[in-house]
């Protein structure tokens, strides 16, 4: 298997929004801001203080008004917003889960839409982050999988997320109070785990979670940030030099013949190739270990000789086994495992050795568990779809 150049023919949008040309300041890393503002007339000996300045403004206070940025003089500040605008997604609905899980359906440029999701925990706050409108990849029991790929998100937008859901948990620290006196984060992880495969869109992906993780702003560490794939091989090593977060991958079977069908990238890159490629990943990323996602299909892949392949198969790699109960979506061809049958299944793994957590279902009542988002133009748009066909009007 040859790791060949990854093309897709996905369009990520431009950062120019089309009404009056200024440029959208969130999601520019901090050396394109650099660039940015010098292009715009600062004097090169003034960019740096200037990007400190405008970086802090954005990330950590969380203002959206340039006339807001005090220490910056009155005429600066006119024409910052004169060249720069300061734009964010637009939550067009939030649900909230009887266990507190809040998604948000978000409309991003060009009137597409993704879903995030925020789930509090006891001890931390974690939210999972869209990357793509739709997915490519098609994964049979996932349900996002079912919607057309339409474009990458941009890292604004990636970012964006991020920013919209700390604004409705109203987390930006108040003037001259810092975040830790505050007490504990309600937003303290980020897992890019909602719509898409974020390796298809590495360099947005990348460039939100820097400014994500910049000390000066949002400030996560990157221990806080798991990035989940799917196996897009290639681009695993990248990921721990340019990223450094944590990996999790969708594992799902112990044989390729199976994990062909659950998770279709297997058949570029197979199981083989997969874990010699996050063998390398703790040690390249100074990441303690690798999360494999496995998700429990009743009488698919919930065998004790699954158990038992799946526990050879990681020999060797520092992991973690988060098992998956299938949450389960309208029209999905498979059932979630009884759960004495995963309670055995973890077992079999705890007894070799490594931590098998059963993940809790969160968020089902709302249709925000894993494997469950969907944009809700999507949901509709199938929805006609269907009754027109059952109609007979297709």
């Amino acid at each position: 298997m040859t790791d060949a150049p990854i093309t897709q023919d996905v369009l990520t949008i431009p950062r120019k929004l089309p009404v009056d040309g200024r440029t959208n300041i969130v999601g520019l890393t901090r050396d394109a801001l650099h660039v940015a503002l010098i292009d715009m007339g600062t004097p090169e000996k003034q960019a740096k203080m200037r990007v400190n300045q405008v970086w802090q403004w954005l990330y950590f206070w969380g203002v959206r008004d340039f006339s807001l940025m005090t220490n910056l003089a009155k005429d600066y500040r006119a024409k910052l917003a004169d060249h720069f605008d300061i734009a964010l997604p637009e939550i067009v609905s939030k649900q909230v889960s009887a266990d507190g899980t809040r998604k948000y359906l978000v409309r991003i440029a060009g009137g597409h839409e993704v879903e995030t999701v925020y789930i509090p925990e006891e001890d931390r706050g974690t939210l999972c982050v869209s990357s793509q409108v739709g997915c490519t990849l098609t994964c049979s029991f996932c349900h996002t999988g079912t919607q057309r790929l339409v474009r990458n998100l941009t890292a604004g937008e990636i970012v964006g997320q991020i920013m919209l859901v700390r604004d409705d948990l109203g987390e930006w620290p108040e003037a001259g109070v810092g975040t830790g006196e505050q007490g504990p984060r309600l937003l303290s992880n980020i897992v890019l785990m909602g719509m898409g495969e974020p390796l298809y869109n590495f360099d947005n992906v990348r460039d939100a979670m820097k400014i994500a993780m910049d000390g000066e702003g949002i400030a996560l560490s990157r221990r806080r940030i798991t990035l989940s794939t799917s196996g897009v091989v290639p681009e695993i090593a990248r990921c721990a030099e340019e990223i450094g977060c944590l990996m999790a991958v969708s594992f799902h079977a112990t044989t390729d013949e199976v994990r062909d069908k659950l998770v279709p990238i297997n058949k570029r890159w197979n199981i083989a190739t997969l874990l010699d490629a996050l063998r390398e990943y703790p040690r390249l990323s100074n990441s303690e270990r690798i999360t494999f996602e496995y998700v429990m299909l009743k009488d698919v892949n919930d065998s004790d000789a699954d158990a038992r392949r799946l526990v050879k198969l990681i020999a060797g790699i520092p992991a973690k086994i988060n098992l998956i109960p299938f949450n389960e979506w309208p029209g999905s061809p498979y059932q979630r495992s009884d759960w004495d049958r995963i309670e055995k299944f973890a077992d079999i793994i705890y007894k070799a050795g490594y931590a098998s957590p059963i993940r809790t279902p969160r968020g089902e009542d709302i249709m925000a568990a894993c494997g469950q988002l969907k944009s809700a133009t999507e949901r509709q748009r199938k929805s006609r779809a269907q009754i027109a066909a059952e109609t007979g009007t297709a």
